[in-house]
C-alpha cells in the first residue's frame, strides 16, 4: 500500500462512521437512480430506435472520490462495503472493514484476503 495513504485507527474509523454512512447512503441512492434511468433509456431505445442522452455517473463518482480523498475505499456500492486502511505497529497494512448499517467497525482483513478473510476486530493485530 502507498505510504502516502492515510492510516486510520479503529477509534478514528468509528468516529467517522456517521459521515461515511451518509456519504455511502447518498452514493447508493444515486446509483439506484442511475440504474433506473439507464434501464428506462434502454427500453426507450428498444421501443423507438432513437438514441438518448447518456445518464451521468458523475455524482456517484463524487461520493466515491470524497471517501477516497480520506483513503477510504467503497468496495461495493450496493452492499455499502467500506475499507479503511490501517497500518499496524510492525509496518504492515490491513483493512478495517465496515458495512452500512453496522453500528461500528467490527471486522478487519489483510489486503490480499478481501471480504472472505474478514476477522473479528477482537483479533486485530497491534
Amino acid at each position: 500500500m502507498d505510504e502516502h495513504v492515510r492510516s486510520w485507527t479503529l477509534a478514528e474509523a468509528n468516529e467517522a462512521i456517521g459521515w461515511v454512512s451518509k456519504t455511502v447512503e447518498r452514493a447508493q441512492s444515486l446509483f439506484s437512480d442511475y440504474q433506473s434511468k439507464a434501464r428506462r433509456q434502454v427500453r426507450v431505445v428498444r421501443q423507438n430506435g432513437h438514441g438518448v442522452v447518456p445518464v451521468d455517473p458523475t455524482p456517484i463518482k463524487e461520493c466515491i472520490d470524497e471517501l477516497a480523498g480520506e483513503g477510504i475505499l467503497l468496495r461495493d456500492i450496493e452492499r455499502g462495503l467500506i475499507d479503511f486502511p490501517c497500518k499496524i505497529s510492525d509496518g504492515r497494512w490491513l483493512w478495517l472493514c465496515w458495512l452500512v448499517g453496522e453500528p461500528e467497525v467490527g471486522w478487519w482483513h489483510w489486503p490480499d484476503e478481501g471480504f472472505a478473510g474478514r476477522a473479528p476486530i477482537t483479533s486485530l493485530p497491534e
